[in-house]
């Protein structure tokens, strides 16, 4: 950075935003505008392993994935938090709240070179211990290219490691987890189900339909995913939580609003999630969703992510399904219409 002005010439120190793999490293950049203001640079790659594999329309020009936002957003504050607020380098950051919105879908499209993003963030709240911060609520807002695109708001914390390692132990001991009973990975579902082309990223295994209201997907967790698994963690992450949840809406939004539209027409366009406990990988995980109340046709689901009847999160997940119109004019946007279908399919496993 150079008198106020944000480069974009080579990535943070990886070690600022958590990350193993310099390559899932996308800040670039970072300036304390104010005592609890700040603005951070990224550019997100045009091609990735996972963030990059979505079916499109070969009319359509591709988008920038919302939850490759959301890294870049998580990303910026734990740097925050390292930078401006003290956070101790051996700092385990938990979070405990994330509330995503897709301002604008069309300001999410690649172009025809790498994009310059622009999170400009605010400390809305900073927590205490001992008279340091241990906390903090952020809000912030992106930009690419000039163009707003999504905000944030994330609730989060940082442990020393040594006490989340000991927090951990504790947890773990008093839990059954022998035999194993994790949900296996030959249960995936086929990729073009969640709207992939890579076996590799999807999370889910068997998906039904329990009653007439509700979708249960089971979660397969693969660690040795590189994007998902970055780097060791003793707990399913976060990363994988939030995808398991896209995919069961995605296919909870076809089966209970009746929606006959491809898994890849279906964008996301907000997400509230609240976690309450860390997901073990030994447990079966398991995704419910349900439409929201007044969500009056449009898909929107609440969902839960459960291990034998332990909450792990709390969410709710609004989509958009593009408009074939745009598609058809080349465009990569979309905006919420209602797609009228036939009686909702069952999901199977491939």
């Amino acid at each position: 950075m150079t008198d106020g002005v944000l480069s974009y010439a080579r990535t943070v120190d990886r070690a600022l935003t958590h990350r193993a793999a310099v390559s899932e490293c996308f800040l670039t950049d970072a300036l304390r505008t104010g005592e609890r203001t700040f603005r951070v640079a990224a550019q997100p790659p045009r091609a990735h392993l996972y963030y990059s594999d979505h079916v499109t329309d070969a009319r359509t020009a591709p988008s920038y994935d919302p939850l490759l936002v959301l890294e870049i957003f998580r990303q910026s504050c734990i740097l925050a938090s390292h930078e401006y607020l003290a956070a101790p380098a051996d700092s385990s950051f938990v979070f405990d709240l994330g509330v995503l919105e897709v301002t604008d879908p069309e300001a999410l499209c690649v172009g025809e070179g790498p994009a310059a993003v622009t999170v400009e963030g605010e400390f809305t709240e900073i927590r205490e211990r001992a008279g340091r911060p241990c906390g903090a609520t952020a809000e912030v807002r992106a930009s690419v290219d000039g163009r707003a695109a999504a905000t944030m708001r994330l609730a989060y914390r940082w442990i020393p490691r040594r006490s989340m390692l000991h927090l951990r132990t504790r947890a773990r001991a008093a839990l059954a987890r022998t035999p194993h009973r994790a949900h296996p990975l030959v249960n995936r579902l086929a990729p073009e189900q969640v709207g992939r082309e890579l076996s590799a990223n999807v999370v889910l295994g068997r998906v039904t339909v329990s009653s007439a209201s509700e979708v249960v997907a089971q979660v397969v967790v693969d660690r040795g995913h590189p994007a998902l698994f970055d780097h060791y963690v003793d707990h399913i992450p976060g990363a994988v939580m939030f995808e398991a949840l896209r995919q069961t809406a995605t296919a909870a939004a076809r089966e209970l609003c009746g929606l006959d539209v491809a898994p890849q027409h279906l964008a996301l366009t907000g997400c509230e999630v609240a976690f309450r406990k860390f997901g073990e990988f030994e447990l079966p995980t398991d995704c419910r969703a349900r439409v929201a109340e007044g969500a009056d046709g449009r898909p929107v689901l609440d969902l839960v992510l459960e291990q034998e009847g332990d909450v792990l999160a709390t969410a709710r997940v609004t989509l958009a399904v593009r408009d074939r119109a745009l598609s058809e004019r080349g465009g990569c946007g979309g905006r919420d219409v209602m797609v009228p279908g036939p009686r909702p399919r069952l999901l199977t496993a491939a």
